[in-house]
């Protein structure tokens, strides 16, 4: 089956970055191996150049995905991460009214390595929207969500993830941490059934001066949701 061309946001000598689909692996991973298409090997194909991954998005979700074009760039751009010098900003969808803002600083676990400690992890965010539709989903006559922007401070993996559910504000769609009815709730309704969070932004320090590369633009899943005229906005996309 032929892959759409993935969308290119930034490219040149050294580095090239994407706004990678959700439902795409970053590379082969053998918890997914029945899976035939990656973004590595698909960008690869698409620019006919080699391309070092330097961090990676879960494979439900979708943003600013940045490779580097030769080993030497990749493991600088790695080290950035590794120090926490890169800065990325999420959107997500999630359950309930969450507060204007506030900061999650809870180690979290990783799924793959059961038995090892939980790693330190801290997550900031702030709400941008939030609606009340007048439909019983869980236990209550209506239903809350609310738009927020995420800030991770620290690069665990599913970190976004476990601290959203933490705060009792699981992401819509997530099916490992958030809540069955309203993920089929958005799937009947919305016609939705992705994980929504998305990677819209990501700054980092490129050949001496800052960079910045964004995602704006969304699949039709998710504009589907965060377009509905319902939305009460207090902030920006």
């Amino acid at each position: 089956m032929h892959q759409p061309e993935l969308e290119i946001l930034h490219r040149d000598q050294y580095i090239v970055a994407i706004n990678k689909p959700a439902g795409l692996l970053v590379h082969r991973s053998t918890i997914d191996f029945h899976e035939q298409h990656n973004a590595l090997d698909q960008l690869k194909a698409q620019i006919d150049a080699e391309v070092f991954p330097v961090h990676r998005l879960d494979k439900p979700t979708s943003g600013v995905l940045l490779f580097a074009l030769d080993r030497e760039y990749a493991a600088l751009i790695s080290e950035q991460f590794r120090n926490q010098k890169i800065s990325k900003r999420y959107l997500a969808v999630v359950r309930g009214h969450t507060d204007e803002q506030g900061t999650i600083d809870n180690p979290v676990r990783d799924r793959d390595a059961p038995g090892k400690p939980r790693k330190d992890a801290t997550t900031s965010y702030k709400t941008l929207a939030h609606i009340e539709l007048a439909v019983e989903v869980d236990r209550y006559p209506s239903s809350r969500y609310s738009v927020v922007e995420v800030t991770p401070l620290t690069g665990r993996r599913h970190q976004i993830r476990q601290h959203m559910k933490h705060i009792s504000h699981p992401i819509i769609g997530d099916t490992s941490y958030g809540k069955s009815v309203h993920n089929k709730f958005f799937h009947d309704h919305f016609a939705c059934q992705r994980l929504l969070l998305h990677a819209q932004r990501l700054t980092l320090t490129h050949r001496g001066t800052e960079c910045t590369i964004e995602a704006g633009g969304y699949d039709q899943p998710f504009r589907r949701v965060i377009t509905h005229g319902d939305w009460i906005w207090t902030g920006k996309i």
